[in-house]
């Protein structure tokens, strides 16, 4: 239920970007979600990938700061208030919000909104609970 993430530390510099989805395209990893974070002086790069561990070991042969954190992936419908109502359920349970981000499939049906919680188990029993699909990093990566 549980799906693994990479976060990529960056400079905040022109080209980047575009270095470290080079070096994870290079080694045949495919990119399923990502979200960017920024400050003045870094950026962090969130990505849900195909193959974790190869992207992670080809990034950090080049010398970028890589970790590995768990995230929930939650799918809702995709029509007006489909966010709106996730939120509310999360808010009744007393969730935190750490982070999160969101992407459409490709058949448009559903969307994916994937959180980071303060209290996962909790996150889960209360998504559950509620009705909520919770996707494996397998179903995304075949999405």
């Amino acid at each position: 239920m549980r799906v693994e993430q990479i976060a990529v530390f960056l400079e905040n510099k022109s080209g980047r970007l575009a270095e470290i989805t080079s070096i994870i395209a290079e080694e045949g990893v495919n990119i399923r979600a990502l979200s960017v974070a920024d400050t003045a002086d870094f950026g962090i790069l969130r990505l849900i990938v195909d193959n974790v561990d190869k992207a992670q070991n080809a990034l950090k042969e080049k010398g970028f700061t890589v970790g590995k954190t768990n995230v929930l992936a939650v799918e809702v419908s995709d029509k007006v208030g489909g966010l709106a109502k996730v939120l509310r359920s999360i808010e009744g349970a007393g969730l935190n919000v750490e982070y999160m981000y969101a992407f459409v499939n490709k058949s448009g049906e559903n969307a994916v909104l994937i959180f980071r919680f303060e209290d996962m188990d909790k996150a889960i029993d209360s998504l559950m609970a509620e009705g909520y699909t919770l996707l494996t990093g397998e179903q995304i990566c075949s999405l």
